[in-house]
């Protein structure tokens, strides 16, 4: 039973002719990362808000470890993460001040709030700068808090929207090691980024959408295999895409 699923999603936005998403099937395992790649305006941002709870489908069916969703978000919700591409954190409190805020959000309090908030800290290495403001952070430190905030309540599911965009090296070396060992202890992980070689990297399956729809999915190596003219992921994208710019 898939730990996420999501069958014949469709939603059209009041006042446009054309489909955000239109008939959109994609499931994610445990311990397993799932990349939904798309150019903008493809209608990624459309179905994570919807598979995270935060937008209503026109139609479809969307369930966790088997139990619908419909009707039950607010519950569902402590079975989920969301790493925004925007920095969802306070600039102006620390680091610690932020988790803590969140945290509460989340449900927790006591010690178990403690006892996460300085775990969280120190898995994305920003135990030493916890009392340091955001604003001050650095973006990839900012990146680290980010992803540190989402994780506070341990969900079994998580979203993760960009979440390297515009970060050093280090950084980014960091949150992927991170994120595979997440993946190790069996969390599922839907993962969307415009960096090919870091999709192929890091994701067991992707998912290309364009116009709303899944247009492939599968495994990176059997998708590129199934295309003999393309040498790796980047160059599958560009071909069942375009090269056409997307603004």
């Amino acid at each position: 039973m898939p730990l996420l699923s999501a069958r014949n999603i469709s939603k059209t936005y009041p006042g446009s002719s054309l489909p955000a998403l239109l008939d959109f099937d994609f499931t994610v395992d445990r311990g397993e990362i799932v990349g939904l790649l798309g150019p903008n305006g493809a209608g990624k941002t459309t179905a994570i808000a919807i598979m995270a709870t935060l937008l209503k489908a026109d139609g479809g069916e969307l369930a966790i470890s088997g139990r619908e969703i419909r009707g039950r978000e607010r519950r569902m919700r402590q079975d989920l993460g969301l790493v925004p591409q925007d920095i969802a954190l306070y600039p102006d409190l620390t680091a610690r001040e932020n988790l803590n805020y969140f945290g509460r959000l989340a449900g927790l309090k006591g010690t178990c709030l403690k006892e996460r908030v300085a775990a969280g800290l120190d898995q994305v290495g920003l135990a030493a700068h916890a009392g340091k403001r955001v604003r001050t952070f650095s973006g990839g430190m900012q990146r680290r808090a980010n992803i540190a905030a989402g994780l506070l309540h341990s969900p079994p599911l998580l979203f993760l929207d960009e979440p390297t965009v515009g970060i050093d090296a280090q950084s980014r070396s960091m949150i992927l090691a991170y994120l595979q060992a997440l993946k190790a202890q069996g969390m599922g992980m839907v993962y969307t980024t415009h960096y090919m070689e870091e999709a192929a990297q890091l994701c067991d399956r992707v998912a290309i959408i364009d116009s709303g729809r899944i247009i492939a999915q599968g495994r990176p190596a059997a998708l590129i295999a199934g295309h003999g003219r393309c040498r790796d992921l980047g160059e599958l994208f560009l071909a069942l895409t375009g090269k056409a710019l997307r603004d």
